[in-house]
């Protein structure tokens, strides 16, 4: 398949996805959604044991794309809800990959960037990298990350993260446990090949076994979770807070907060 928002290539038994939108720092839209899919897929039925991902340019990813988001606003409840199944379903399907992945973190990663970026199993970041859900700033709602946030790095932290929407730098990162491993830029793809060909080493039936065991223990309380979180998602996306704040965000102003 020929991808457009995205790139996939293969090294031996190493998978490489880049988010290749740098323009608009590798935001994700309704395009490279339906792309990852795709590329989850062919990574998948394929040889590759092992799949990095990372982004293209100066940011990993910025989150969702934000005229994606503001052309939503005029939508049907029915078509918003669809939006919100659809961005749950490709944090899900990163959680529940059956094989090893590792987050490349070449720049910012925030929103449903920084889920994608702590949703693999390892992350490698560089230190100039920040971190951060700001949602509630622009009237949105962190709400699928945050069911993999808690878990991650425990309640008090992710309230911290969630409820103040603060940016955080790679070292808090690191510190929170959504970084595994800070590495000088120009050492990032070579860390992240060194990490594969280790994890190459191990038994592939005993990786296998051991993502499954550990996606079966959190399964069916994250599946209703996300059933919550996405009925959430396309409800704030009704309010007219949502509307100012993507207003205010693409109008370079402050939000007008009506609370409604």
């Amino acid at each position: 398949m020929v991808f457009k928002t995205l790139h996939l290539e293969f090294t031996g038994e190493i998978a490489l996805i880049t988010l290749s939108r740098p323009e608009k720092r590798n935001a994700i839209s309704p395009e490279m959604t339906a792309e990852f899919f795709a590329a989850f897929r062919e990574v998948e039925e394929s040889t590759a044991r092992v799949l990095i991902l990372t982004g293209a340019g100066k940011a990993f990813c910025s989150g969702t794309d934000l005229e994606a988001l503001k052309a939503l606003a005029a939508q049907s409840p029915e078509q918003q809800r669809e939006a919100a199944d659809r961005l749950a379903s490709l944090f899900q399907r990163i959680w529940s990959f059956p094989k090893p992945t590792i987050a490349a973190v070449n720049g910012h990663a925030l929103a449903g960037g920084c889920g994608i970026a702590t949703l693999c199993d390892i992350t490698i970041s560089v230190p100039d990298a920040k971190f951060g859900y700001p949602e509630v700033r622009i009237g949105f709602l962190p709400a699928v990350v945050s069911i993999f946030l808690m878990r991650q790095i425990g309640e008090k932290q992710a309230r911290d993260l969630l409820l103040t929407g603060k940016v955080i730098e790679a070292p808090e990162a690191h510190r929170l446990g959504l970084v595994t491993q800070i590495v000088p830029t120009k050492e990032l793809m070579i860390a992240a090949q060194i990490l594969a060909a280790n994890l190459l080493e191990c038994s592939p039936v005993s990786l296998l076994m051991t993502k499954k065991l550990l996606h079966d223990f959190a399964a069916p309380e994250i599946a209703r979770e996300i059933e919550l979180a996405t009925a959430a998602s396309a409800q704030i996306r009704t309010t007219e807070d949502f509307r100012e704040g993507l207003a205010s965000f693409l109008e370079k102003r402050a939000p007008h907060w009506t609370g409604k």
